[in-house]
């Protein structure tokens, strides 16, 4: 008689594929953060609704939303100025955020954001020769030619970096950002220092605002971020196997020139739109991502989705404080992330660990 069954017929062992409790346990935690993540950007939200020259309550603002009786005024302020600014400020900060995570797993460097592919340079360029060559006179006319500039500068980028027989490595595309950076960034001084009314129509644009910004501007660039986040969903294994190297990653069938031209590209289109909506609002897409990463580790699946959220929240946050502090005046977003997040660069530089993806 066979042992393990009545009948004497000896039973294969069946064995079952357990997801480790450990990993388990992972997984909920960073679902549980990303939960509250999503509520620290519905509050940011309220706050970037209700708080500005004048303080308005919640109720009032939700009765401004949904239509309900309230004052001629405050409906204006609501619907015409804070939610335009609102809504521009999540679409901008999720993409700032997801470029940020995108370019620094493309080049592995812990340093890099949109101005590393001279995506920044390029949009500031283009919308600067608009209005000096073309006689744009609104900022506005010239998100267009500011979205082109950031895509000319990132493939100009990508063109430079690949030149050569091992194509476009890390180092390269960073050296390469770095040339084309500096020749955009003289280019704008030169034309802003001979064209004063080129530096009329900018100033705003170029420090980084989301004030003054209508629901037009916000329908013009988000079918550009929507796509851009649709295509950053699916680079979250890409960038994970480009983090281990350029060797195990054509190991594992990734196709190195594509995956980078897949990614450079989703960076481009995420960081062009958003700097010609709000203009080149810095060290967002360097801050973000590493907060994510202090959060979740070192998986880009999670770190993609948390820089989406958390983006937006920083930038909410950074926009409400400006409004507050230089009452009733405001200060521009992006002075207010430059003083809060160049601090946090140095801290980054001084720690040698985050320099090793």
């Amino acid at each position: 008689m066979g042992l393990g069954s009545p009948n004497g017929v000896v039973e294969a062992p069946v064995f079952r594929r357990a997801v480790p409790r450990g990993f388990a346990r992972v997984g909920s935690v960073r679902s549980v953060g990303f939960a509250l993540c999503l509520v620290a950007l519905a509050i940011a939200a309220a706050a970037s609704l209700a708080i500005g020259s004048r303080a308005m309550p919640l109720a009032t603002v939700w009765d401004a939303l949904t239509g309900a009786p309230v004052s001629t005024q405050e409906r204006s302020v609501v619907l015409e100025l804070r939610a335009p600014r609102t809504l521009i400020g999540i679409l901008a900060g999720a993409a700032f955020g997801l470029s940020g995570a995108l370019l620094q797993g493309l080049t592995r460097n812990p340093l890099a954001d949109p101005s590393i592919l001279g995506i920044s340079a390029g949009a500031s360029l283009a919308a600067a020769a608009a209005v000096l060559l073309l006689g744009v006179t609104s900022i506005y006319a010239s998100i267009w030619f500011a979205f082109a500039g950031a895509a000319a500068g990132g493939l100009l980028v990508y063109a430079i970096g690949a030149i050569g027989g091992e194509g476009a490595s890390p180092l390269k595309l960073a050296i390469a950002g770095a040339a084309v950076t500096a020749l955009c960034s003289s280019l704008l001084s030169l034309i802003l220092t001979i064209d004063l009314r080129t530096l009329d129509v900018m100033r705003f644009w170029l420090v980084g605002s989301l004030s003054g910004r209508g629901a037009d501007v916000a329908g013009q660039v988000w079918p550009f971020i929507a796509a851009g986040v649709l295509a950053a969903v699916s680079c979250g294994r890409l960038l994970n196997a480009l983090s281990l190297g350029d060797d195990v990653a054509r190991s594992q069938g990734v196709g190195l020139g594509r995956a980078r031209m897949f990614v450079g590209g989703t960076a481009v289109l995420l960081a062009g739109a958003a700097t010609a909506a709000a203009g080149p609002i810095v060290l967002v897409g360097l801050a973000i991502p590493h907060v994510a990463r202090a959060i979740v580790g070192p998986d880009y699946r999670w770190i993609l989705a948390y820089s989406t959220v958390l983006g937006p929240v920083a930038l909410l946050a950074c926009d409400t404080l400006g409004r507050v502090i230089a009452r009733p005046a405001e200060v521009q977003v992006g002075i207010v992330t430059a003083v809060l997040g160049a601090p946090l660069f140095v801290a980054l530089v001084r720690r040698r660990r985050l320099l090793e993806l």
